[in-house]
């Protein structure tokens, strides 16, 4: 039995029987606390998926962290900055129009999303380490076209090696 805190209950409500169906696992709502009985595996992967909607991410993305090569990572832009205006970071994570976000989204083959001081990324196992550390850089002050770059290269050789 796990218990996870959720704030953002209303997507898991209305999917919980086909939730319940796909993750062969019981889900039992208790206020904003959810409640997942089943394998002990079954009931890890629940978590994770739940993490991630209640995160904000669409459940159609977040089951994809039923296949064991995509991966789901959040980081706290606290535990990399001292700066006082989380603001002016969030800002440069996002974009002038979401184009940050976006350039890193499509460079890395993964989902990115924020939520307060939350960044939360799911993607393909290596895929998501590349963009963690692209989103950590701009966090510390990196300039956005040297993550991209960056990223770029790691792609390039990602790709020879297949």
């Amino acid at each position: 039995m796990e218990t996870i805190y959720c704030r953002n209950l209303r997507e898991i409500k209305k999917e919980r029987e086909s939730l319940e169906r796909k993750l062969k696992v019981k889900i039992e709502i208790k206020g904003r606390n959810v409640i997942i009985r089943g394998d002990s595996i079954d009931e890890y992967v629940a978590s994770k998926i739940l993490d991630a909607v209640s995160i904000g991410f669409p459940l159609k993305i977040a089951c994809l962290l039923q296949d064991e090569n995509f991966m789901f990572e959040k980081i706290n832009i606290k535990n990399f900055t001292k700066r006082k205006n989380l603001f002016l970071i969030r800002a440069r994570i996002i974009g002038t129009h979401g184009k940050t976000k976006k350039t890193v989204e499509e460079i890395s083959d993964c989902k990115v999303i924020m939520k307060d001081n939350i960044v939360a990324i799911i993607g393909p196992s290596d895929s998501v380490e590349y963009a963690l550390l692209g989103i950590i850089n701009i966090i510390k002050g990196s300039k956005q076209a040297n993550i991209y770059k960056y990223l770029e290269k790691i792609n390039k050789e990602r790709k020879k090696n297949l």
